[in-house]
């Protein structure tokens, strides 16, 4: 077998092998298998029309197979990425520059932190990186942006001279409990009383129900499209994912999906949609069309624990921003993101940025988690 290595561009992950690609992602984050991606596209969520084209940067060996890949994305705008860079755009257009397209290695729509090189042979990550700069400089864009990578996949894109942004996000970590209570244990009296109220009140004369694998049917998805389409046009404007997407994620991934939902009187009013990984569950979307106390909180945060310790999953990541998060129980982490800019002027303003936003979002981290609402060494509970 020939040791040579060969870098593609291609335009679709689905037209890619499902068992090779996902012999390099892993079976550990939904968000970057075959089938998440691929529904992406043949639902029309991504693709003509959205400002996201596949593009996605594989290297094969040899003799064809597989090695590593990366799920990459031309882009059109700044939309749908949970990092924010419309004030880099802005700047390099006012100076002349093209933004658009850039280069986007993300998982779309989703702030999940997880892998974005993905790897059958651990030792390729330098050479797809190599490969992800090839196109840039080759097609003349002006950057490419991995967001949401892993903390160990920041050392590699470092050590080729990205900059690496940080976030942060709420998680919620599962210390071993046994229970909704174990966990309530480790809170404050105030807090605990103040989740055990929430509960109470957002419960009452509802029939919570949680639905995944063969128990999810096609009158679920119609449901959740409603109140999809009620989030997503008060939060965005437009919904990103279309209502193909939804079900074509019941038929190809239900096994991974949790549906969590609220009935009234044998009518769903409200329901979140969770992906589950191999130690993580992921809190996608929300939406209600009936207004309760406390019930984005309850199906949301409380609903979405009561889950994690049942399935003895490390985690809840709940998505995105929400200061709220962090009273239910849900503490500040560090979220990373990679950024390839080849002009040298852009790329200094760029890191001069990256550098002060770092030291204020620790800083902020550093704040917030101070305040969570754990029990402290003089508090007897």
């Amino acid at each position: 077998m020939s040791d040579a290595l060969t870098v593609h561009l291609t335009q679709s992950v689905a037209a890619l092998d499902k068992a090779q690609w996902d012999a390099c992602a892993g079976p550990d984050n939904p968000f970057v298998s075959h089938d998440f991606l691929s529904i992406l596209e043949e639902s029309g969520s991504v693709g003509p029309g959205t400002g996201w084209s596949p593009a996605p940067i594989t290297i094969q060996d040899g003799s064809g197979t597989l090695i590593a890949a990366a799920p990459a994305y031309l882009k059109g705008h700044s939309q749908g990425e949970y990092v924010f860079d419309h004030g880099w755009a802005d700047a390099w257009e006012r100076a002349g520059g093209q933004y658009y397209p850039k280069l986007q290695i993300a998982a779309p729509f989703s702030p999940v932190p997880g892998p974005r090189l993905l790897l059958r042979d651990a030792g390729k990550g330098p050479s797809l990186i190599a490969g992800i700069e090839a196109v840039v400089d080759q097609n003349e864009l002006s950057s490419a942006h991995a967001t949401f990578i892993t903390p160990e996949e920041c050392a590699l894109y470092r050590a080729a001279g990205w900059l690496i942004r940080q976030g942060s996000q709420f998680h919620w970590a599962n210390e071993g409990y046994a229970s909704f209570d174990d966990f309530l244990a480790r809170l404050s009296s105030r807090h605990r009383k103040d989740l055990r109220k929430e509960r109470a009140k957002a419960q009452a004369g509802l029939d919570i129900r949680h639905l995944t694998g063969d128990a999810i049917e096609e009158h679920h998805w119609d449901a959740f499209w409603d109140f999809y389409q009620d989030t997503g046009s008060r939060k965005w404007g437009r919904p990103y994912l279309t209502r193909a997407f939804f079900s074509l994620l019941g038929a190809r991934m239900a096994d991974r999906v949790l549906l969590i939902f609220a009935y009234r009187n044998g009518r769903p009013i409200a329901g979140a949609l969770n992906l589950i990984g191999g130690d993580a569950l992921y809190g996608r979307y929300w939406g209600c069309n009936e207004e309760v106390p406390f019930l984005h909180f309850e199906l949301c945060y409380y609903q979405a624990i009561d889950a994690a310790i049942a399935r003895s999953l490390a985690r809840v990541e709940a998505g995105a921003q929400g200061e709220h998060k962090l009273s239910r129980g849900y503490r500040p982490v560090p979220t990373y993101s990679a950024h390839y800019i080849p002009h040298p002027d852009f790329r200094r303003a760029v890191a001069d940025f990256v550098e002060r936003e770092a030291a204020a979002v620790a800083d902020e981290r550093e704040w917030l988690d101070e305040r969570a609402p754990f029990r402290k060494g003089g508090d007897a509970g």
